[in-house]
């Protein structure tokens, strides 16, 4: 076979294309490392033929549109006018479930033709590298390599069709999922670098958290999980470090008491299970730029639902700390996004996420009806991106007045906005830690008191949230999330 072709084969099913899909990337990424390791070692740069196998794959899809009226009520693997559309796939083996998610239902409900060939995009050299070790007492600099093999250009890299930068009336071929493999490379690669595990271990349920406490608490949960009966078969921790349910309990606990967690920026925890439907949580740090960052490049994976569960200040008077907070609205002033995505375009509530958020509740806590409504307070989060925002008060209060916001945080308003510009469910559940308009600070004794009673509640809430919308998954993903040109893939 011709690997410089450009001819694209008909795939009869999905699971057709999906092989032909991870066979043509494979064979591409080996040409691209093998070549690579010989530049190395003998300074012999490949020839043209062989860069024409540096490509992506790529996967192409035309409907014809025979008339068929599509009855699903899905919001996803729907196509809404004639035309091709494309996009480019790294990893394919890896995103196996996803593509055959997207691909069964696209050539079971329309009259479609797919296809599967070699692209045009260049695989970047850094994306083959695994270790970066046979770079290393090498010699050569990074500007050499990028002279002799394919570099990454950040440029092909964009959020274009997620933030409807496309002119779909005059654009051929249509953009088939968000992300081109180019996109998607490059925030694996950044996953790995913040999180300080391997992509492939974060699962589709995902809690993000500003606050190291909750991570000893998943952790804890992970190891109650594991020895005890349950689903979850085992725990990976920062650095790649794994423990498997059957481990002796002082094994497990070594384990952790070794797992270097501060080299890394926004460290990622992963409660694994045999059918790919765990849970990870992110310690994503303060502040919504690292909110905005690390939601960037977990978008790519297609996760089913994010969470925040953090700490929050609580602006009314008749809130307690420890109490709860289900933000069905988001003032946002962290100023991230204001470019992409303004602030005046409201971020809708999901009603699947918020149900699942109160009904959680009631099963932790314990409390319903009026106890409940003691605790759990609904309204508008307002999003700061200074954390001394207090200082400003007399300025800030009329705005906040009129918003009649209940809770101020760091990251709550950009998660949620990442949400919904990047097709996740989200949801907030935050706990009032101080009231900062109202002389009741965290001092460091109630501090104290308040964390060890709270924070274990708190998480136990998010990852029952989390489990019952695991339950309803084929209605947890909104049309409220779609915009009027969408890309047929989820």
């Amino acid at each position: 076979m011709n690997m410089c072709s450009d001819d694209f084969i008909v795939a009869n099913t999905p699971e057709e294309a999906v092989d032909r899909l991870a066979a043509l990337h494979q064979q591409a990424t080996g040409a691209l490392s093998r070549a690579l390791k010989r530049y190395l070692k003998e300074r012999i740069k490949p020839d043209a033929a062989e860069q024409c196998l540096f490509r992506y794959p790529e996967l192409r899809l035309i409907y014809l549109c025979q008339g068929e009226v599509p009855t699903t009520v899905r919001a996803y693997a729907k196509v809404q006018v004639p035309g091709t559309y494309s996009v480019t796939v790294t990893h394919p083996a890896a995103f196996r479930k996803y593509l055959l998610e997207q691909l069964r239902p696209l050539m079971s409900d329309f009259t479609v033709r797919v296809e599967v060939g070699i692209s045009q995009q260049n695989i970047p050299y850094p994306y083959v590298v695994e270790q970066g070790d046979e770079l290393a007492g090498s010699g050569v600099t990074a500007g050499e390599l990028a002279r002799v093999f394919p570099s990454t250009d950040l440029s092909a890299a964009t959020d274009g069709t997620a933030d409807g930068l496309y002119d779909w009336e005059n654009t051929d071929p249509l953009p088939l999922a968000l992300f081109d493999a180019a996109r998607v490379d490059f925030s694996l690669r950044r996953l790995v670098h913040y999180t300080g595990s391997d992509w492939r271990h974060v699962q589709p349920w995902i809690l993000l958290t500003n606050y190291h406490r909750y991570v000893d608490q998943f952790i804890r949960h992970g190891l109650d999980m594991l020895v005890g009966e349950s689903r979850f078969t085992r725990m990976v921790l920062p650095g790649n470090v794994v423990i498997e349910r059957g481990m002796a309990e002082g094994e497990m606990q070594a384990i952790i008491e070794n797992v270097i967690w501060h080299r890394y920026q926004m460290p990622a925890y992963h409660l694994q299970t045999a059918d790919g439907h765990g849970i990870t949580l992110v310690n994503i740090g303060v502040g919504p730029s690292n909110a905005k960052n690390i939601t960037d490049h977990l978008a790519v994976l297609r996760p089913h639902c994010w969470l925040m569960i953090g700490h929050c200040g609580g602006l009314r008077q008749s809130q307690t700390i420890g109490d709860y907070v289900l933000a069905h609205a988001y003032m946002r002033r962290d100023g991230i996004l204001d470019r992409v995505l303004p602030p005046h375009i409201p971020l809708p509530a999901l009603a699947e996420v918020q149900q699942a958020l109160q009904e959680a509740a009631k099963m932790v806590t314990g409390e319903q009806g009026d106890e409940l409504k003691k605790r759990l307070r609904t309204g508008t989060v307002l999003t700061y991106d200074d954390r001394n925002w207090e200082l400003r008060w007399a300025q800030e209060r009329p705005l906040i007045n009129l918003s009649r916001a209940v809770a101020v945080d760091m990251e709550s308003g950009t998660i949620a906005a990442q949400g919904y510009r990047l097709r996740v469910p989200y949801g907030t559940l935050l706990c009032v830690s101080d009231k900062p308009l109202h002389s009741e600070i965290k001092l460091p004794g109630a501090a104290g008191a308040f964390y060890e009673r709270a924070v274990t509640q708190h998480l136990h809430i998010g990852i029952a949230a989390l489990e019952l919308m695991r339950n309803q998954l084929n209605s947890l993903h909104s049309r409220k999330l779609r915009s009027f040109d969408e890309p047929p893939f989820r």
